[in-house]
């Protein structure tokens, strides 16, 4: 009987032998196995390193901005806006540039008017908007408006010039009303929530004459 286990396990051991040949039909599989030993049945794992993220360029070239003819052979002439923008105070949103910081910080210094005789007039005067419900209180303020804006471009067709006049709302701003008229558009977007809802309301309601 141990006679025949030896010869079974012989058999076994041949057998186990000849498939593992068989499948090591290239060279140096031999030598891999040898050094590495034998395959996984998964692959394991490798860390590739992840590749860099694709630079963010927030000015579209002028041939790209859906706005500009690229055909137009004129198109060359023009300065394209990364080269123009890139070097004022950076903004998150919109249009990538704080307007009111670079007029700040003489980066800009924009015609206040096309005719000499064009009286301008910049009003000091910040509002509180405190029907907000939870949202901190909107400060408004006038100058950094009248600094780029004459007073007719708002009263009164856009805000009647009378504290509780104007029903303003997200809603309608929304939809392009009241402050949507410039914001979203022309200005930074009502996405940067905490530029307008600045004042927190506690502080805010001790400061409005009751």
């Amino acid at each position: 009987m141990a006679r025949n286990l030896v010869g079974y396990l012989s058999a076994i051991t041949f057998l186990a032998a000849a498939v593992f040949l068989v499948g090591c039909d290239r060279p140096g599989d031999l030598e891999s196995f040898a050094t590495k030993g034998p395959p996984s049945a998964e692959p394991a794992s490798v860390n590739v390193p992840a590749s860099p993220p694709e630079p963010v360029i927030p000015w579209a070239l002028l041939a790209h901005d859906n706005l500009h003819d690229p055909r137009n052979p004129s198109l060359a002439l023009m300065q394209e806006p990364a080269e123009a923008l890139s070097v004022l105070s950076p903004a998150q949103e919109g249009n990538f540039v704080n307007w009111v910081a670079a007029l700040r910080s003489g980066e800009i210094s924009p015609r206040t008017n096309v005719y000499p005789e064009t009286k301008i007039r910049v009003l000091d005067l910040d509002v509180l908007m405190v029907d907000t419900a939870a949202m901190p209180v909107v400060l408004f303020p006038h100058r950094p408006h009248t600094e780029w804006l004459d007073c007719s471009n708002c009263h009164d067709k856009i805000f009647v010039a009378k504290s509780g006049a104007n029903p303003v709302n997200m809603f309608r701003i929304l939809q392009g009303e009241f402050c949507g008229q410039c914001h979203g558009a022309v200005s930074f977007p009502l996405t940067q929530c905490q530029r307008c809802h600045s004042v927190p309301r506690e502080q805010a309601l001790q400061a409005v004459p009751k």
